[in-house]
């Protein structure tokens, strides 16, 4: 379950699995889509809490413009009774929580205007608040959410380096100081050379917070990747069918990814192990693969060796080869066979 202080870097991250509006305003689907998530091993399932009223302006609606390309062209319907169809309304709330708490996954929601946030808070105590990118800069909303006094998660795209810190100032000045910076660049999808897993490094330097990860792409590797630089959440978006009509099937994971993003999170953060060189193979594993010097050919009592007469093969039990230099110029006591492993009493 979120717990803000058990949420930590360079640990196991906290898996969102991203519904979104990926339901099609179909709450049999969206029980579905919960199901799959807690079978693939998500911590985390998230929707978004909007109508007709709360995203867009009228004129939004009145110049009918659909930022999908799935409903781009599309005549037989608006825009507005798109968003009218894949809105929850507060019943659908109630009874999406209910239904995560039975199967014992975290339910939550992203809100887009101030009654939404009373609604996932106030009557829905979810365990955080998740900030659109779209609201970074929404300084009056980001303002009332502070003041709810709960552990805030916001992504970052659309906005620039001061726009995040503004959205940080706000935050804090209003009481709120358990914060998670998420990397997102808000493309559908990013080519590789913009997806930049590096910002995740330079905000946990500009600003000391935690960093976790949304994720935009098509298919695991960069979520994978961003396990790497020990992100402390994950949000993936996610469906059952890519090709199913939406606004965000396409760049989702289907289960069998979102299957794999929550493998790696077990185990991928602890293959980052120590910053300090630390041999961890044992005694009987290294004499085996190292080498050591040995006779190029057979050598008689009272030779002196030559560096021609050296040789460097397993195992490692003998004299290192770093430390041939020591026997060049000494007389062997003794006849030496050829590819004998050379000793000390040799000499």
């Amino acid at each position: 379950m979120f717990d803000y202080k058990k949420i930590i870097e360079f640990q196991k991250p906290y898996i969102i699995a991203e519904i979104g509006a990926n339901h099609n305003g179909d709450m049999e689907l969206a029980k579905k889509l919960v199901d799959e998530a807690k079978r693939c091993g998500a911590d985390c399932v998230k929707f978004q809490s909007w109508s007709k009223d709360t995203v867009f302006s009228e004129k939004v609606y009145q110049d009918n413009y659909f930022l999908r390309d799935d409903y781009r062209n599309r005549k037989d319907y608006t825009l507005k009774e798109i968003v009218e169809k894949y809105s929850i309304d507060k019943g659908d709330h109630y009874n999406l929580k209910e239904y995560c708490d039975s199967v014992k996954i975290e339910f939550n929601s992203t809100p887009f205007s101030k009654a939404e946030v009373d609604l996932l808070v106030d009557e829905l105590d979810v365990p955080f608040i998740k900030i659109a990118s779209m609201d970074l800069n929404n300084i009056p909303f980001l303002k009332y959410i502070a003041q709810k006094r709960k552990p805030v998660v916001i992504s970052t795209g659309l906005c620039g380096l001061s726009d995040v810190s503004d959205a940080l100032d706000c935050l804090k000045e209003n009481g709120c100081n358990e914060i998670i910076l998420l990397h997102c660049v808000s493309i559908y999808p990013p080519e590789n050379e913009n997806v930049n897993l590096n910002n995740i490094d330079m905000y946990r330097n500009t600003f000391g917070c935690k960093v976790g990860y949304s994720d935009h792409t098509i298919g695991t590797v960069a979520p994978i990747m961003a396990m790497a630089k020990g992100v402390c959440v994950i949000e993936k978006h996610f469906t059952l069918d890519k090709d199913m009509v939406g606004w965000d099937h396409k760049i989702s994971a289907d289960p069998a990814e979102l299957s794999v993003i929550c493998e790696a999170a077990k185990y991928a953060y602890k293959m980052l192990g120590s910053y300090q060189k630390i041999v961890n193979e044992d005694e009987e594993r290294r004499d085996a693969f190292k080498r050591s010097i040995v006779a190029a050919k057979n050598i008689k009592c009272g030779e002196v060796i030559k560096e021609s007469d050296l040789d460097y093969k397993r195992p490692g039990t003998g004299i290192e080869p770093k430390y041939y230099q020591l026997l060049i110029g000494r007389k062997a006591v003794r006849d030496i066979r050829k590819d004998q492993i050379i000793s000390k009493e040799d000499f």
